[in-house]
């Protein structure tokens, strides 16, 4: 529902606002269902192979920290802005959530932002709009970026769980920033 709707003006100052609010409760939720329900998602989509597999690489690498795509973003970030200087692990430990949240609440604000124009940016609840995040950002930018492998571009069984986050994480958004500008 826009803000329309209610006989309230566009203000995209405002909508930004409440999308960056949006994106960050979103960032934070997306978190959440994946430590929980989105492991579930995955054994349950994935063929017993694939589980035994999964439960052999986690065997052999238990205790190993493991670096993800926010934390080498954050190692390309800081390299790029000192010129040539790499994050310790510990540094990427902690830079990792910061890029997380950041481009959680950048991607929030732009969204909430494009709700006050009218554009559908809102269709399927916020659904839609974390549906394209997921193909944008998983699917292209990730390995375009060569922040993950150039397979994890390829839709996958895989896929289901970092999918169903984005859905999440959409929905999320759309509510807390429906809810934040009936507030601004």
């Amino acid at each position: 529902m826009s803000n329309l709707e209610h006989e309230e003006q566009p203000d995209i100052v405002r909508g930004i606002l409440a999308g960056v609010a949006g994106g960050l409760a979103a960032a934070w939720v997306m978190n959440v269902f994946l430590a929980s329900a989105g492991k579930r998602l995955k054994h349950v989509v994935q063929t017993d192979e694939e589980n035994w597999r999964d439960e052999v690489e986690e065997a052999a690498t238990a205790g190993q920290p493991k670096e993800d795509a926010t934390m080498k973003a954050a190692d390309a970030i800081v390299h790029a802005a000192t010129g040539g200087r790499h994050l310790s692990w510990e540094g990427r430990e902690k830079g990792g959530p910061i890029v997380h949240y950041a481009f959680g609440a950048l991607m929030g604000g732009i969204y909430g932002g494009l709700a006050e124009c009218e554009c559908g940016v809102t269709a399927g609840r916020g659904t839609s709009f974390g549906a394209a995040l997921f193909g944008g950002a998983d699917l292209i930018a990730v390995p375009a970026l060569h922040l993950a492998p150039p397979e994890s571009g390829k839709l996958s069984r895989g896929q289901v769980t970092p999918f169903a986050a984005h859905l999440v994480y959409g929905a999320t958004t759309e509510l807390v920033r429906h809810l934040m500008r009936r507030i601004l």
